[in-house]
């Protein structure tokens, strides 16, 4: 019996705009779509990889989408001394080929979103104005902030004010207030005029 010959895992860590985040990226899809936890509560429910991060004291929140992993980590520990110890458990892990995220998890989030209220449907012409919102962010801005280990998500449109959420490397950062206001606030107010401003929540 011939059994498949697995590649072995590489990994290698890339910086994120956030200098409290690090992007531990893999040669391996660990999760199609995107999973964030800042609480110990939702990764211990939802994904085994989360928790088992979270045992670490230094780390304060996990981000998982596609084929890497941001880790937050708590401001008061260096990257160098803790680097090493986390690229070498989250390789070992991915490599023993343990459960990621737990499936069910993404019908989970979006029942949470429309129970909160975000998949509310609008009314009149702001039906296409949010879809045409929603689009621009999906096309333009989300792959540069997946680019940086992070996500950015519409969440609400009123009187003018677009509100996204921001994930992973993204949230907390400070370059991404800078982003957010030169960059997407100056595209979307170009190519929806209506729009006034964006602000940002973190998810």
């Amino acid at each position: 019996m011939s059994t498949a010959t697995q590649s072995p895992i590489m990994l290698y860590t890339e910086q994120t705009p956030n200098p409290e985040s690090l992007k531990f990226v893999t040669n391996k899809i660990l999760y199609k779509g995107t999973a964030d936890f800042r609480e110990e509560e939702l990764a211990q429910e939802w994904s085994p990889l989360a928790k088992s991060l979270f045992e670490f004291s230094y780390v304060k929140g996990v981000y998982v989408c596609n084929n890497f992993v941001t880790v937050t980590k708590e401001f008061n520990y260096s990257w160098e001394d803790i680097m090493l110890k986390l690229k070498e458990f989250i390789k070992t892990y991915v490599s023993e080929g343990k459960t990621i995220v737990n499936d069910g998890f993404e019908e989970a989030m979006k029942a949470k979103e429309e129970e909160s209220g975000v998949g509310y449907e609008y009314t009149g012409d702001e039906v296409e104005l949010v879809k045409k919102i929603k689009e621009l962010i999906d096309t333009y801005v989300k792959p540069a902030v997946e680019m940086d280990g992070g996500n950015i998500e519409f969440k609400s449109f009123d009187k003018g004010v677009v509100t996204v959420i921001l994930q992973g490397s993204c949230s907390g950062c400070p370059s991404s207030t800078v982003t957010l206001k030169s960059g997407i606030e100056g595209m979307l107010k170009r190519m929806v005029p209506e729009v006034t401003e964006v602000v940002s929540e973190m998810g």
